[in-house]
């Protein structure tokens, strides 16, 4: 049996989405605050090594950085409900770029819907 990093396309299709997902926030007006210009590109390292991780594929984020811990780890920023579906319009916009079969697709696409829910940490009127 193959793992999901496989049945994606392995390091390439994960780069190709990830480039494709940063793409879109390096210009959104409500995730791109979010990202220091030299976080940019740690920022897409990351999440590169953590889809490929979580997907089946190499170790390289726990090697690196310990336990995801994604809750924590995104606790300082502010993400509420605008930010979430920012994030997420930009997850589609990527993954409408990559050649995946509609299950495939699903299995992705339902694992960052319930990962950007799971990310919220405030409501938008909490905003000053």
């Amino acid at each position: 049996m193959t793992s999901y990093f496989e049945q994606f396309g392995g390091h390439k299709f994960f780069s190709k989405f990830v480039d494709d997902f940063y793409q879109g926030v390096s210009t959104d007006p409500i995730l791109r605050p979010m990202y220091p210009e030299e976080e940019l590109t740690g920022a897409k390292k990351r999440l590169l090594m953590f889809l490929e991780q979580y997907w089946g594929g190499p170790t390289t984020y726990s090697e690196k950085r310990g336990h995801p811990r994604l809750r924590m780890r995104h606790a300082p920023f502010p993400i509420g409900f605008k930010a979430k579906a920012a994030w997420l319009t930009h997850m589609q916009a990527a993954l409408n770029n990559q050649d995946l079969s509609p299950e495939l697709r699903d299995t992705l696409w339902n694992y960052l819907s319930t990962a950007a829910e799971a990310m919220v940490n405030m409501h938008d009127d909490d905003v000053i």
